[in-house]
């Protein structure tokens, strides 16, 4: 009796542990924005909700600098760090340069993406504004190959 009671303690114990472990692997875990301070960034024309279609920052170093911090808090964990993606979510080194990609960009980092109900990446846009969305633009930039 003890051998079973046994058993049922390790057999439970078990069944806790995966299913706690198994909603970790398959969430996105927190994903609370993490600030970004673009204090040091020059202001774009219309204020930071009224986006442009291009993006202001490319090749400014400052922009450059600051976006590759807000990607590692902010996107790294699914698009990978140095933007090369495991599988998850669109390897972004690849993202168009240019305004295409730029358009691409700006919808993503605003809007999001979800499908039949299930959200793929949450909104960034009405969060981190647009300065932080177009210095992580930037800094994707110097990741671009199209190998």
């Amino acid at each position: 009796m003890t051998i079973r009671t046994g058993r049922a303690a390790l057999v439970a114990a078990a069944a806790i542990a995966s299913l706690t472990a198994g909603t970790s692997l398959l969430a996105h875990g927190n994903v609370t924005p993490q600030a970004v301070d673009t204090s040091a960034l020059p202001d774009i024309e219309g204020g930071n909700d009224n986006w442009i279609a291009e993006n202001p920052y490319t090749g400014n170093a400052k922009a450059i600098a600051i976006g590759e911090s807000a990607y590692g808090q902010n996107c790294a964990r699914c698009h990978g760090l140095e933007a090369i993606s495991g599988g998850i979510a669109p390897d972004l080194r690849y993202l168009e340069l240019g305004p295409s990609g730029d358009e691409w960009f700006v919808e993503r980092f605003r809007n999001g993406s979800s499908h039949d109900g299930k959200v793929y990446m949450p909104p960034f846009g009405e969060v981190l504004g647009q300065k932080a969305g177009w210095a992580i633009r930037a800094w994707l930039e110097t990741k671009y190959t199209d190998e």
